[in-house]
Parts: structure tokens; sequence; C-alpha cells
């Protein structure tokens, strides 16, 4: 009797974790094939909101995609976005902030890219048309920061240690988004005067936005292979279990809030 019992509950707990299917996935912007991953639980039926997530620096790594599928279990669809082109990944800072640098310097570019990626999202069947959000972990969190400035149709945009400084112009109303910004106060990458701008610039644009400050807290809070990095390439990063946690808690708050 306990070992059918226990056999049961290993077959409902497998078939529960099942349900969450991850899959690599191609689509086009421009002549560009963009390689992304989509997640979403099966076993929930009809449409549901979308969720894109604009990766760090290094692309379309492990770690997004660990963030989509968390998204994916909260009854979400959830696609990793591809910044660089056919799925490209750097090992390396250089490497990193060489294909960072060709998307930042490139607005339109990124513009497209990021519309690729949100329309291919949109088509999903699972997904409600328009019923949109996009998450942004560094380089990420400024990508869709600037997605929101330039007035995509996102329901809600959430930003985690990303860089806040533009070169965009923003008019009151352009942005349409709700905004969550999640920033470690002792990060040397985001110091306190491009906060402080950033506050200014959505006071100017009537954003409806939230800052959240993390004292102490330094980049790359939320990945927990941060200490890796700065051991490794001698980064300014850290992993922060209780700021990941919160800020992962109030996201989900916050996109059950504005998701329907």
């Amino acid at each position: 009797m306990k070992t059918a019992l226990a056999l049961s509950l290993l077959f409902f707990t497998s078939s529960a974790l099942a349900a969450v299917v991850g899959k690599d996935v191609s689509y086009k912007a421009g002549d560009t094939v963009m390689k992304g991953y989509l997640a979403f639980d099966d076993a929930i039926k009809g449409k549901r909101a979308g969720v894109l997530v604009v990766p760090e620096w290094w692309g379309a790594n492990d770690y997004a995609r660990k963030r989509a599928r968390m998204l994916a279990g909260e009854g979400y669809v959830a696609l990793v976005v591809d910044m660089y082109g056919n799925g490209q990944i750097a090992d390396n800072p250089q490497d990193a902030g060489a294909l960072a640098g060709s998307v930042n310097k490139n607005p339109p570019l990124a513009l497209a890219r990021f519309q690729a990626a949100e329309k291919f999202l949109d088509k999903q069947p699972n997904v409600k048309k328009g019923e949109l959000a996009a998450l942004g972990y560094c380089f990420g969190g400024g990508v869709v920061l600037n997605m929101a400035r330039a007035g995509e149709p996102l329901k809600a945009v959430v930003s985690y240690h990303g860089v806040l400084a533009t070169d965009v112009a923003v008019k009151p109303g352009d942005i349409k988004a709700k905004l969550r910004i999640f920033h470690g106060e002792a990060d040397p990458l985001v110091p306190p005067e491009q906060v402080e701008a950033f506050k200014t610039e959505m006071a100017n644009a009537k954003a409806d936005y939230m800052l959240v400050a993390y004292p102490g807290v330094k980049h790359t809070f939320t990945n927990r292979e941060a200490d890796s990095y700065a051991a490794q390439f001698g980064l300014p990063l850290k992993y922060d279990n209780a700021a990941d946690s919160d800020s992962w808690t109030r996201t989900l708050e916050f996109l059950k809030a504005t998701l329907k």
C-alpha cells in the first residue's frame, strides 16, 4: 500500500514538473535569424499573457532560460529574446561587451530585433493578443526600458540591475507600459547620479513607475553565477539572495496586477 502510494505521488510530481515545456525557436528580424527559447505550461488550457525575457550581455544563455521556465511555472508564456542574432552567446566580458555595444549603438536595430520577438510571441496560439510584458536583466534591463521609452505596446516592463541612462528623448505620454525597476544601491555600474537622472526623466515623462533600491546590493544581484563571474573576470558583481527573492516576489505581484 505504501509502495503504491509512493509511486502514485512520484507519478503526480513528475507529471506536474513535466507540464512546463521549453523549446528552442527561430524567428527573423529582417534577414537575420533570431534563435530564442519558448517556455509554457502545457497543462494550462486556453490563452494567457506572454512575457519577453531579455538576457544579460552574455546572450540568451541558461540563466535566461531558467527565468523563462520560472515564468512558465507561474502560468505565463515566456520567450527568451535573442538580441544578437543566430543565438550568439559570449563567455567572456570582451565578447559580451562587443555584442552588447553593437546593439546599444544602433537603436533602430535594437528596436527591430525586439519587435520581431514581440510579434513572434504575440502570435503564439496560447498567448492572449496584446497581453505582453517584458523583463530584462543588466544589458536586457536597459533594453526593455528603452523599448518602453520608444512606446512599445507592453503592459508591464521590469528591469533588474539594468542601466538607467539613455540617449532616447522621452515626452510626456510616450511611455505606455507600467514600470518596475530593481536596483542595487551599491552598484558601481549604475551610480547615484544616474539613478537621480532617471527619476527626473520618469517624472517629466509622467511615467507610471516604481524604483526599488536595495541598500548594500551590487550589480547582477539576481544571478547566482554573479560571484563566479566576479572571481573569474574581476567584475564588480555579487549575488544577493534577499534582493533576488524580494524582486521576484514583487515582479509576480506586479505581473498579476497588470496582465490579464
